[in-house]
């Protein structure tokens, strides 16, 4: 962090510089590739050179380093400066720059974690703070380390209320290793901003949540390099540097002009002049940045030991969200890196249990969902592993951040408790019912749905061990215990619990279904009627040739049966297993908005008790 005392007109002239040759890099990369942001790079090119060349600690030779500062690109639109200043800084050869947005390319049109100095997907307005606040809550209390995190917004994306989930939370910790910084250049896509450049308005909000609140000219070096200064000495909240700043910035034809959003300039006499413009900018003879270096690395992650086996008894009933709390404690006895993060439900999801075992590595968000997911992704790129719960019908709240966590590959584990009408008299608003779907049309994310509390224990521990986003679905009333401690479970496989030889129908089901199952099969035996019944765990990846085995020794006869709604769920994750094969699959599911009442009730209410099942299997067979 340069110092006021060290500002000097050799510094500020070389700062000058730096952002006047990102401008012309943005300008260059995005009139090459015929696309991109532009005039949303230039407005904030002398806030990302002063951070890159003056303030932030990093190593461009070592972009991971652990203790580096971080940066967030929440306006992930403006990726092509960002991109520009890794290369000023020496990680790769400018040329790439003019590859931007190329299929043979990792400069992509937002950024992704496939750079390796990119630590979340951002691109999805109003994100990116959230994370910074995951990468701030790791340095302050987890790994006591004094990186500082800086988080650049544009002031369109402000609106966005996730960002003030995570000013509230920012605040609530005290995060004053936390810097965000607000690109005030006035105009948005289609219109001018809200405020537009109302400086004071925008300083009265963030202070009114209790942030110190900043006001620069974001084109005045020394100014901005007094407010990170300023930044640096505050203690006991998070900063925000409101920057007023002019879209296109430096280039007189479209400077603070609308309808210039996500416009390349065209080659030729158009970019031709815009690039001389820029360089009339530079100042020659100016010194190279000193870049500095982090102080020192961090400890590195302990390694994780051995996760002590379940100990239930074949008499228990277990609900399996309180398995969840339990398996969580257990895991987090033997895995240093694992965090919980709560959205003030632990009573109802069993992580109060972690909490009470782990508090200094447990995070409560209160009810802001977006920030939770955002939040643990920020965790994650730290080299956490962060299982973040709450009702799974509220993670529909947050599935823009789960969407860009699956984009990022972040490794995060989400639990969604109080799935499918068997919550009972709560009602449609508080039942997940279509978080399968949900959970299972992201890429790489893997749907686990343990039926018993055996199965819940050693999945919360194959969660943990797997690189990606997990999604675990627990259910709220108690179950039986159909596993002995020893058995084990494995992501993409699946339990055969009943089946003989004489098997006329292949049954698959998971969580309270998989009871309601069973129940069938002793009702369809009484009949005369020998059923196979597969406890489908694992939704994704899928069991297929368990499922393909079974169908073919039961001729080609499958019924599934989920307590989810029909689209998306179980019985469309088998169909798309076993369709290929011409195999023909019966579904039972919740096909109507369900309402209010006992939990068997419902269940049986809603065609997806033992009652539907044994009348389906006898349809089918005979």
């Amino acid at each position: 962090m340069v110092s006021h005392a060290t500002v000097t007109p050799e510094l500020v002239t070389m700062l000058r510089n730096k952002a006047a040759q990102l401008r012309i890099d943005s300008v260059r990369a995005t009139t090459e590739a015929g696309s991109g942001h532009p005039t949303s790079c230039c407005s904030a090119a002398d806030i990302v050179a002063t951070l890159f060349f003056a303030v932030m600690r990093y190593d461009p030779k070592d972009p991971k380093h652990p203790n580096r500062d971080r940066f967030v690109l929440s306006k992930g639109h403006a990726a092509p400066l960002l991109y520009a200043a890794w290369a000023e800084a020496g990680l790769f050869d400018k040329t790439e720059l003019l590859k931007l947005r190329t299929l043979t390319s990792d400069l992509e049109g937002h950024p992704t974690p496939r750079l390796p100095f990119v630590d979340i997907a951002t691109g999805s307005l109003g994100q990116g703070l959230s994370a910074g606040v995951g990468m701030a809550l790791n340095a302050k209390f987890l790994d006591r380390a004094d990186y500082r995190t800086y988080v650049l917004l544009g002031d369109g994306e402000s609106v966005e209320g996730a960002v003030w989930e995570a000013v509230e939370l920012a605040r609530h910790y005290a995060l004053d290793n936390l810097c965000a910084i607000v690109d005030v250049n006035r105009l948005g896509q289609s219109d001018p901003t809200m405020l537009q450049h109302d400086m004071e308005g925008y300083r009265l909000r963030w202070a009114g949540f209790g942030w110190h609140a900043l006001v620069v000219d974001g084109h005045d070096i020394p100014a901005l390099l007094d407010a990170f200064e300023e930044a640096a000495r505050t203690k006991g909240k998070p900063t925000v540097i409101l920057a007023r700043t002019f879209k296109g910035r430096g280039i007189s034809f479209v400077e603070d002009k609308p309808d210039w959003h996500g416009k390349a300039l065209k080659k030729g006499d158009e970019a031709n002049r815009a690039i001389e413009e820029l360089t009339r900018c530079l100042t020659p003879g100016a010194p190279e940045p000193q870049i500095q270096r982090p102080r020192a690395a961090v400890n590195g992650a302990k390694p994780a030991g051995a996760m002590a086996p379940p100990s239930y008894r074949p008499t228990d009933q277990v609900a399996t969200r309180e398995a969840f709390g339990s398996a969580l404690v257990a895991l987090g006895e033997v895995h240093p890196s694992v965090v919980v993060l709560d959205a003030d439900v632990k009573n109802s999801t069993y992580t109060e249990k972690f909490a009470k075992k782990f508090p200094d590595r447990f995070f409560e968000h209160f009810i802001a969902e977006q920030n939770m997911i955002g939040a643990a992704a920020g965790l994650a790129a730290c080299g956490k592993i962060p299982f973040a719960a709450t009702f799974a019908c509220f993670l529909t709240r947050a599935y823009d951040f789960i969407r860009m966590a699956a984009i990022g590959q972040a490794n995060i584990k989400l639990v969604g408790t109080h799935v499918g009408v068997s919550i009972g008299e709560d009602g449609p608003s508080q039942m997940g019912l279509e978080d399968i779907a949900m959970m299972a049309a992201q890429p790489g994310v893997v749907v686990l749905y343990p039926s018993d509390a055996v199965a819940m224990h050693r999945l919360v521990e194959a969660a943990a061990r797997h690189r990606g986003v997990v999604y675990l679905r627990a259910g709220r009333p108690k179950s039986p215990v159909l596993y002995g401690n020893e058995e084990m479970f494995q992501i993409g496989g699946s339990k055969v619990v009943r089946q003989s030889p004489s098997d006329a129908l292949t049954i698959v089901a998971a969580g309270v279904t998989l009871f309601e199952a069973l129940k069938a099969h002793d009702q369809l035996k009484a009949a005369g009627i020998a059923v196979r019944i597969i406890d489908l765990y694992s939704v994704a990846p899928i069991d297929r040739a368990t499922l393909l085995d079974s169908a073919r020794a039961t001729q080609g006869r499958v019924l599934t049966v989920e307590d989810h709604y029909e689209h998306g769920g179980i019985g469309d994750a088998v169909l798309n297993a076993l369709g290929s094969e011409g195999i023909r699959v019966h579904k039972l599911a919740i096909r109507e908005i369900p309402r209010s009442g006992k939990p068997e009730e419902l269940i049986d209410h809603f065609g997806i008790g033992a009652r539907s099942i044994v009348e389906t299997a006898k349809r089918i067979v005979k």
